[in-house]
């Protein structure tokens, strides 16, 4: 019947041609999962269907694989390229009949013992038409369904409707010598391979499409019939002096304003919208380590997406590329302020559900929402959320905000079903639409409200963008993680519901520093964040474009040479072709003279691109670090400055959520000095360490280097002089001096970071202060200058320009 077989394949290969859009999971097959495309492929397929094969010799044609419907020599025998575990389902029965799969197998593995240098990559391959969740009830959407194994009256629907909505994701290769070499018979190993097969297809399945959904009454009776809620109601109750039945009410109206309403539908056309205005505005979504997200789903683990927020665009952002990687759409908490006509009951839709800024002490409210919560994590349900709670309006990490994290761990000490991870994320963009905003904002510009109005304005506004940027970072699997942390955090689970254990609150804060160190360790490079931390670090920032380029050549070589992390991802253009693209997003001012180019900003342009390059300034930190000590010092021991870098490591540590521990910093700072000599960055002058000659190639780039860190240094140096001037202070009058002090300096010396004087910065300085002991506590609670606090200053004194020193010491005699 091979010929019936292909006769079906070339007629229909031209309808299915125009019907069916293949998404291929994942694009790199050879790195991610190993296959070789020049040795011998098996394809494994669920359902003996014509449609998936075409979809499939489509999607291999695109990734560079094997023809699937064609034939292969094994031994001198011709045999098919794909096998099948099961038959359709018959048009009228629901009964599914098996294939030959067995005696196939069988075969192959009987080939090995005849053919000792045979070894066949045997590649499971599922193939998804849409990505519709199941339901209890059932309803016409039903018919559209992708089924296991449809019939063809069935898949001719699915394909006519859901052929834009094809998926083929690709496994790890199965080694058919390693099967061979297995206990029993070639058809043991053969039935025992069709058996893994059928359950890996399974949850294949379930980690694609996701848990079934919920209907309305369903989440009314587990919220409203949890033992938290009905112990809020009856207090609401009793404090309002109300009757039960209002009470209950109000439990109910607070699960209407909370509650998402997932429609698939909306996602499927809202990927078609998205990937349009992607398209038009964006270069490119490069997204990197979804195969590590792809893990967690295929071994059955709840998944908590924590990603930093730059943007508004942040939510479409990560939800279109986790369902273009094959995962299931998360669940977004989206703040109250989003649930204004008509884009809330998109957004509802679309996953998000809405919580509020503050709960207020509103115990009712909050045990709705923490019952939420936790049904979502114990159905199954993928979550995203942030843990800055708004958006950055510096480019840099804000401080995380505690109260999601805080119920995440509550829903695990109640018990949830499955193993949680969350799952930390860097976003990044060459261009944020609300840049602008931010900076009003922090002149003191009151922030805008959402309204309609409001997104009409920005649907108008949308133009080159240039690239946008996704990493998922190293999973924290929450179990190991308490287990760690709290050994005997289970014996929570028996005590009281309400009760929060004593461990908690400090457990929590250690999880979101985690988390925000893990989204920093995989920050993504950009051309505009690059060129940003060049121009920006330089005298009226303007450099000539040679120059431009050779720096960040030189900052790319030094990252490859040392990197900061392995997760962390670079440009894989040079200097040139990065300078290059980067011009076109008209940021920059370019002019001409008889020497050349020269790229230039202007004061607007200047303070703009600040939030650019603090995306990226943590992992320039250590190395801007290394260079302002060896010009400060002109040349010091590689000792003295170990202890010098190792003294100011936790304050960085603390202001840029830096992953490393203090040992494992040590041995970066030394792979640096290493690879900074090897640049001809710095030099040996005996056995000291120095800048290199004026003259040398990467003389420039280093003192930049140096200078992107002045800013960060100048800060510290003010609050510690302020302190030492004051020798006493209590802490917010220390934060608001520091404020006004900074926000002065800034005018006077053209700093154009916004961030320098913000308070939120300084205040996270003053808290590494008093955890490192830096400070000592007075007897009336306020902070007091002290001898280590005096040393710290002068060491950073030593490391800034002279002028800036100079001006501290005339600023504080200006106040007294």
């Amino acid at each position: 019947m091979d010929w019936l077989h292909n006769l079906l394949l070339s007629i229909f290969a031209f309808p299915v041609k125009w019907l069916v859009k293949v998404n291929s999971i994942p694009t790199d097959i050879e790195n991610e999962l190993g296959i070789d495309k020049d040795r011998p492929i098996i394809y494994l397929l669920r359902t003996h269907s014509i449609t998936d094969q075409l979809a499939l010799k489509m999607s291999t044609k695109k990734v560079g694989l094997p023809n699937p419907t064609k034939k292969i020599v094994i031994g001198n025998e011709e045999h098919s390229a794909s096998v099948f575990l099961e038959q359709p389902q018959s048009v009228i029965g629901r009964k599914i009949k098996g294939t030959k799969i067995a005696a196939d197998l069988t075969q192959l593995f009987k080939l090995h013992k005849e053919n000792t240098d045979v070894d066949l990559q045997i590649v499971p391959v599922t193939v998804f038409w849409g990505r519709a969740p199941g339901r209890k009830s059932n309803g016409l959407a039903d018919l559209l369904a992708d089924k296991a194994s449809p019939s063809w009256l069935r898949k001719f629907f699915i394909v006519l409707f859901l052929g834009r909505d094809n998926f083929v994701s690709y496994s790890k290769a199965v080694s058919s010598r390693a099967m061979t070499q297995l206990p029993g018979t070639e058809a043991e190993i053969a039935h025992k391979l069709i058996r893994l097969a059928g359950t890996h297809f399974h949850r294949k399945r379930q980690a694609f499409n996701g848990p079934m959904l919920l209907e309305k009454q369903e989440l009314y009776n587990s919220i409203l019939g949890s033992v938290a809620v009905i112990n809020a109601i009856n207090e609401e109750s009793r404090q309002k002096k109300i009757p039960l039945a209002k009470a209950k009410a109000n439990a109910k109206s607070y699960i209407n304003e909370i509650a998402a309403d997932y429609r698939e539908g909306l996602i499927r056309f809202g990927d078609r919208v998205l990937t349009r205005i992607w398209n038009k505005i964006y270069d490119g979504i490069e997204v990197g380590h979804a195969d590590k997200v792809r893990k967690l789903a295929q071994n059955g683990h709840e998944i908590i997406y924590v990603p930093c927020h730059r943007s508004h665009m942040d939510y479409l952002l990560l939800t279109y590329a986790i369902y273009h990687q094959g995962l299931v759409t998360p669940h977004i908490a989206a703040g109250i302020n989003l649930n204004f006509w008509p884009v809330g009951g998109i957004f509802r839709r679309g996953g998000a559900f809405f919580l509020r800024r503050s709960f207020a002490g509103n115990k009712l409210y909050t045990s709705v929402f923490r019952e939420y919560l936790e049904l979502l994590f114990n159905k199954g349900y993928s979550v995203k959320y942030y843990a800055e709670g708004g958006r950055s309006r510096t480019g840099r990490l804000l401080p995380p905000k505690t109260g999601m994290l805080a119920m995440t761990l509550q829903a695990m000490i109640k018990g949830v079903n499955r193993p949680v991870s969350i799952v930390p994320v860097y976003i990044g963009y060459e261009h944020v639409m609300e840049v602008g905003s931010y900076l009003k904002e922090l002149k003191g510009n009151t922030k805008k409200k959402e309204s309609v109005f409001g997104l009409f304005s920005v649907v108008r506004k949308l133009k080159n963008y240039g690239h946008g940027f996704l990493n998922f970072g190293e999973p924290i699997q929450l179990n190991n993680f308490l287990d760690m942390q709290v050994p005997n955090w289970r014996d929570a689970q028996n005590n009281d519901v309400d009760r929060k254990p004593s461990w908690l609150t400090p457990t929590v804060n250690i999880l979101a520093n985690q988390v925000m160190v893990r989204i920093n360790q995989t920050a993504a490079i950009s051309g505009m964040s690059l060129c940003a931390l060049c121009l920006l670090s330089a005298k009226k920032t303007a450099m000539g474009q040679k120059e431009l380029e050779q720096a960040v050549d030189d900052y790319l070589h030094l990252l490859k040479l040392s990197p900061y992390s392995e997760l962390v991802s670079l440009p894989k253009k040079n200097g040139q072709e990065i300078v290059e693209q980067t011009l076109k997003l008209g940021k920059m001012n370019v002019s001409e003279d008889s020497f050349g180019k020269i790229i230039s900003l202007e004061q607007r342009n200047a303070v703009t691109l600040t939030y650019y390059r603090n995306n990226i300034l943590h992992l320039f930190a250590i190395p801007g670090l290394i260079a302002a000590i060896v010009f400060a010092h002109n040349g010091l021991g590689k000792t003295k400055l170990l202890d010098l870098i190792m003294r100011l490591y936790p304050m960085l540590q603390r202001e840029w959520f830096l992953y490393m521990s203090a040992e494992q910093a040590k041995d970066y700072v030394e792979s640096l000095i290493d690879s900074m000599l090897e640049m001809g960055m710095i030099v040996h002058v005996g056995r000291k360490l120095a800048p290199a000659h004026p003259t040398a190639p990467s003389f420039y780039s280093l003192w930049l280097l140096n200078r992107c860190v002045q800013e960060t240094l100048q800060r510290y140096a003010l609050v510690l002089s302020l302190l030492a001037k004051e020798k006493k202070m209590s802490r917010a009058a220390l934060e608001r001096q520091s404020a006004k002090f900074a926000e002065r300096l800034s005018s006077l010396h053209g700093i154009s970071s916004p961030e320098f004087f913000d308070k939120n910065v300084l205040a996270t300085f003053v808290n590494a202060l008093k955890e490192n002991d830096l400070l000592a506590d007075s007897d009336d609670g306020q902070l007091q200058h002290s001898e280590a606090s005096e040393t710290l200053r002068q060491d950073i004194i030593a490391l800034i320009a002279p002028e800036i020193a100079q001006r501290l010491e005339k600023l504080y005699a200006l106040q007294n």
